[in-house]
């Protein structure tokens, strides 16, 4: 075992976050770490990496351990340049540099030192140090970073600097990673990359990801939930069997609940009127006592809140009528999208492209593309990072910054179009999130009321605090959530989507699959993961 995890208590202000989070993690043992959005796992991280010791609990890792983690925010380093970044977050490195390059100076005839100088040389070799650097800068390009080893930090993007985090623990060498949301930006020739250095990598991973192609080269699965956790053996197709399962037995646990607090009432009422009818006093304190214990039994149960229950929708399709049922009465809730899924579709051509060349100023990204993508049908768009997949997108929407080196786009100008996009609009950034849907509907044009937000809000899953909490304060998974509905405002007949599944927890994305697979409109998309692409499907069109 290299770390034995307990959280017995973390709380935000009066909000409890985590009760019983308690797990271990073995030695070169991959792990996942899934939860619905605000359960806490960045928090988790937090309390690993040592940056929050505002808990009730114990992390315990075995002595020598060398725990590395991807940072979430680079204020620290400023004036560094991403080689530097990533040198000194390697273990050792520093120090080992430090000693090979000041002590020929200063050790004279000091054993000690020349002792010390002796094993850093050595220790250097054996930890691979004297290639390093271009070890990096060759990983770098791999993830389609050339040319910015030597940039400061503080110039890149914010996906560039996290696929940095990523090039910084692969090149650690430590006995324990922690990953947040890694894939995250990378286009599918870098998740490849990435999943192949992860599959055949020594050290043990804390990964939090909902991108199910990580989640299948699992060992161990932890879902955090109901502010403890459930630990799932296996990859991401033994957690849905398993989870099946594990949910039967847990909404059978609750229905019982609820039939003996129903009892339980019944009972309290019962003893209170025997009592009140007997005329024997040791009958009165007969009942008495049994009202007492009922009432006591009753506040127990009562102070019990209902579990989180979600089972995937194919696992669902396979469950006995008593278990479906008991799954249609408790199932947690969930997003609520609404698309039309009007059967009779006209099949006429929103998007055409013949030849297409585009690019900007003097410098075309792609060229040759054609495509003739009618009502009711999908297309993905297919390419590396920087192929030009967004600049096409761009172009549909009359992007003036988009030159036309060959050929002709055109799109149904007549068609309402719904855009998802991985950043939210900076016009939005500042706003409470109840304000930022007002002014969204208010700048398509589009009515909106006070009781039309509540609504949007309470579809989406967010409570009334999280209408008054800037959007810049919302986790990933909520501003994704924000996106989605102004992706859906104008009831679209073409959505476009931009790597959709991104911060979206698991049931989340499961219910947008399920939304897309009966919507009657056109879907254009570009995602990297697998298990949406095989959903959605669609003809496939090269770019770059």
């Amino acid at each position: 075992m290299i770390a034995d995890i307990t959280v017995t208590e973390k709380s935000f202000g009066p909000k409890l976050l985590m009760t019983g989070v308690k797990f271990s993690v073995d030695d070169g043992e991959k792990v996942g770490i899934i939860g619905r959005n605000g359960v806490g796992k960045s928090t988790l991280f937090g309390i690993l990496a040592g940056i929050d010791q505002d808990y009730i609990g114990e992390v315990i890792y075995r002595r020598g351990t060398t725990v590395v983690a991807t940072a979430q925010e680079h204020h620290d380093a400023s004036g560094q340049t991403v080689l530097q970044y990533v040198l000194a977050g390697l273990p050792e490195y520093s120090q080992l540099s430090h000693i090979i390059e000041t002590y020929p100076e200063t050790m004279g005839d000091n054993m000690r030192l020349i002792h010390e100088y002796s094993e850093a040389l050595e220790r250097f070799e054996q930890k691979g140090y004297y290639q390093i650097e271009s070890d990096i800068e060759q990983e770098l390009i791999n993830f389609q970073l050339s040319g910015v080893a030597h940039r400061p930090l503080t110039t890149l993007s914010g996906g560039q600097k996290r696929l940095v985090e990523v090039v910084k623990v692969m090149h650690s060498d430590a006995h324990l990673a922690l990953l947040d949301e890694p894939t995250n930006h990378m286009d599918y020739v870098a998740k490849k990359q990435f999943i192949d250095w992860l599959s055949g990598a020594r050290e043990a991973m804390l990964i939090i990801t909902h991108d199910r192609d990580v989640l299948k080269q699992m060992d161990r699965i932890v879902e955090l939930k109901d502010g403890g956790c459930q630990t799932f053996k296996g990859n991401y197709d033994a957690y849905l069997r398993q989870n099946a399962v594990h949910t039967g037995t847990a909404m059978n646990e609750f229905e019982m609940i609820e039939k003996r607090i129903a009892n339980l009432k019944v009972k309290v009422i019962d003893y209170q009127r025997l009592k009140e009818k007997a005329r024997n006093p040791a009958t009165i304190q007969k009942f008495k006592r049994l009202e007492q214990q009922s009432r006591a039994e009753l506040a127990e149960l009562e102070q019990k809140e209902k579990p989180t229950f979600w089972i995937d929708k194919d696992s669902v399709e396979n469950l006995n009528y008593k278990v479906a049922g008991q799954y249609e009465k408790f199932k947690a809730r969930n997003i609520r999208m609404h698309l039309k899924n009007d059967a009779s579709r006209s099949k006429h051509v929103l998007v055409k492209a013949s030849d297409l060349a585009l690019g900007y100023d003097d410098t075309p990204l792609f060229k040759g593309v054609n495509i003739d993508l009618r009502e009711g049908e999908a297309m993905e768009l297919r390419g590396r990072n920087g192929a030009g997949k967004t600049t096409l997108i761009k172009a549909l929407l009359n992007d003036p910054s988009v030159v036309t080196f060959d050929g002709t786009l055109q799109l149904d100008t007549h068609i309402r179009v719904g855009i998802y996009e991985q950043e939210v609009n900076d016009h939005y950034f500042d706003m409470p999130l109840a304000m930022a849907v007002e002014r969204m509907y208010l700048d398509k044009d589009l009515p909106i009321s006070t009781t039309k937000i509540r609504g949007l809000l309470a579809d989406y899953l967010f409570n009334e605090s999280d209408g008054q909490t800037p959007l810049s304060r919302l986790s990933g998974g909520q501003k994704a959530r924000f996106q989605l509905i102004s992706m859906l405002a104008n009831d679209p007949q073409l959505l476009i989507l931009d790597e959709p599944t991104n911060h979206l927890d698991l049931p989340s994305i499961e219910e947008l699959e399920t939304a897309l697979e009966r919507y009657s409109g056109a879907v254009l998309y570009v995602s990297h993961d697998n298990y949406f692409r095989d959903k959605i499907g669609g003809t496939v069109v090269a770019v770059g």
